[in-house]
């Protein structure tokens, strides 16, 4: 049974990285035994990161389809709120307050809100992504790969 992790809400809400720093972290070892997932189809990237193996689609093949929300495109609020922080509270919002089973998936930032260009990747506020840092920076590695594959094709 998926368990939410209870939040500590403060008046005046304090700052995305004070809120950041405050929370408790759940392992990823304990949500993935809470949604369901076997040890095998985990890819562990230390102790609050992994990625799903596909072949969790194979094994639950036979079960009935969830509901499906795409949060695609969003016009920004002038302090930055968009699709991150869109597709964090509706996360909240489903299974936090209406005990609906919820899983959310988000791609990696790049790097241009990272360094101020834009918004900030993480979403913000109590509907941000923590570890806030290893989100927005390093996450599995993948921007990394690519970006070191780029620069090799690039060279040759």
């Amino acid at each position: 049974m998926f368990t939410p992790t209870p939040l500590n809400l403060r008046m005046p809400v304090p700052s995305d990285i004070e809120i950041a720093q405050e929370a408790t972290l759940k392992p990823i070892t304990q949500i993935a035994e809470e949604i369901g997932l076997l040890p095998e189809e985990i890819e562990f990237y230390g102790k609050y990161k992994a990625k799903v193996h596909l072949s969790v689609r194979e094994r639950l093949a036979d079960r009935p389809n969830g509901k499906y929300v795409d949060v695609t495109a969003i016009t920004p609020t002038p302090l930055g709120e968009g699709k991150t922080t869109t597709t964090v509270g509706l996360s909240q919002a489903l299974g936090a307050h209406l005990g609906q089973k919820v899983v959310t998936c988000i791609r990696q930032p790049s790097q241009g809100p990272t360094f101020g260009i834009k918004g900030g990747a993480a979403g913000g506020g109590y509907s941000q992504i923590i570890p806030m840092e290893d989100f927005n920076l390093h996450l599995t590695g993948d921007i990394h790969a690519i970006t070191a594959a780029n620069n090799l094709l690039a060279a040759a």
